[in-house]
């Protein structure tokens, strides 16, 4: 029989019944002669013989000359050793699975995964050695919500406007009720300042004079914590840290992408933006930070700024975060288009008092979630993403424009044209209902 595929030379395939052996099934047939053509169409020469299987060679020799010197030959085998044939030179490569290969690299990811694992435990070991002492500023909701977890890695101290001493105590965190107090008497690595983003930079105003002061009884720039914010906007705290703190305070500006109702079931795949602001009186260029840490010096003041900040990150990548570096700039501009409009999204669906009802879809129910998740946080987070997000204006402009547009679609497929006012299609020019 013959058989040409599209504009290829034919390829003859002969059945032979000689010697005793039995011919080609049609089935197995119809297999060897679809494989046959897919090597042709990919310019492998394909050669087979009596006793062995297919063997398809990586050389892209023209098909008509080597048809005439190797004629392609079917012979009947077992099922078993169809590709059990081997190599005639290094150029020729046996249809056949990789005896021991899946085996090899199974044992390899065994190894690699056990490495990770000592690694990670090694981690964990310096961790411990010398645990960090963290000041919570703002022990509300989210500063409880992250104290709970920062408790398994150091010393945790709370203090906020709030008398929170019960539960504080409950999870294992001492709480001072006054901020100075807080400064001045605990010796602290660490300060997360957790207040709200409208109340971010009264706060600092408090608590500068009051960390000026504990740097002079100290006299060192040691005695001067890292500061951390975990505000929702990033442009508006870095600002405000890098006016307002003494220059030898560290900075590191972050947003946890979660919160107690997002993180309920723990941090493990939720996301971590951060950026490295500051470290020994140098503001890092988050383009370059890479970079302008391998030039910084290494004095004992440098380098115990960079392990105090590594160690603190650490925490969150241990609980399993998707840490991810980020400018402050670049944060606030994607933030304003995805955590901006699903807060006004949520609020905008809540405000028309959205409820479940007997024929609930599944996105309608995503739906009430969204409003449920997003009502709970209070209006003051919701303000200050509009407030101190510089995008959040155009967020709000290209919402408005795009629901122009599709309302003025379909009062242009009704055959309207004019405004839609409160469920009445209103035509400008009869001023029909």
């Amino acid at each position: 029989c013959s058989f040409i595929y599209k504009s290829m030379e034919v390829l003859p395939l002969r059945c032979y019944r000689c010697c005793g052996r039995q011919a080609l099934n049609h089935k197995t047939m119809k297999f060897l002669i679809t494989f046959i053509c897919f090597c042709i169409k990919q310019h492998y020469v394909v050669s087979a013989w009596s006793q062995g299987g297919i063997t398809v060679t990586t050389r892209r020799a023209p098909i008509l000359q080597q048809r005439n010197s190797d004629r392609c030959r079917l012979f009947s085998t077992s099922s078993s050793r169809l590709f059990s044939s081997a190599p005639n030179n290094n150029d020729d490569v046996v249809i056949n699975s990789n005896n021991g290969e899946l085996e090899r690299l199974k044992k390899e990811e065994q190894r690699l995964s056990a490495l990770l694992d000592s690694i990670r435990q090694q981690k964990l070991a310096v961790l411990r050695s010398r645990p960090l002492s963290i000041g919570i500023v703002g022990f509300g909701r989210f500063g409880q919500f992250i104290a709970k977890s920062f408790t398994k890695y150091g010393h945790v101290v709370g203090t906020s406007r709030t008398d929170y001493t019960d539960v504080a105590s409950e999870m294992g965190v001492k709480f001072v009720p006054t901020l100075e107090s807080f400064v001045l008497d605990e010796n602290l690595d660490v300060i997360v300042l957790a207040t709200s983003i409208v109340s971010f930079k009264d706060t600092v105003l408090e608590f500068v004079p009051l960390l000026e002061k504990k740097m002079q009884l100290s006299k060192g720039a040691t005695s001067c914590p890292l500061i951390v914010d975990v505000a929702s906007v990033k442009e508006h705290p870095r600002n405000i840290l890098l006016e307002l703190l003494p220059e030898e305070c560290d900075i590191l500006c972050t947003h946890p992408m979660f919160g107690p109702d997002s993180a309920k079931n723990g941090w493990r795949g939720q996301t971590f933006v951060y950026e490295k602001t500051r470290i020994n009186k140098v503001i890092l260029d988050p383009d370059f930070e890479e970079e302008q840490e391998n030039q910084l010096d290494t004095s004992e003041e440098h380098v115990e700024g960079v392990d105090r900040m590594e160690r603190f990150l650490s925490i969150w990548e241990e609980e399993g975060c998707n840490m991810i570096p980020m400018p402050c700039s670049d944060h606030d501009s994607y933030s304003a288009n995805s955590q901006f409009i699903t807060h006004l999204m949520g609020r905008i669906l809540g405000a028309q008092k959205l409820q479940s009802t007997p024929i609930d879809t599944t996105g309608f129910q995503s739906v009430l979630r969204l409003i449920e998740t997003t009502n709970a946080d209070s209006f003051d987070l919701f303000y200050g993403l509009y407030k101190y997000n510089r995008n959040s204006g155009y967020t709000i402009g290209r919402l408005r424009s795009a629901l122009d547009d599709v309302v003025g679609a379909l009062l242009q497929r009704d055959g309207v044209v004019g405004v839609f006012d409160g469920g009445n299609r209103k035509n400008n020019d009869d001023n029909t209902t």
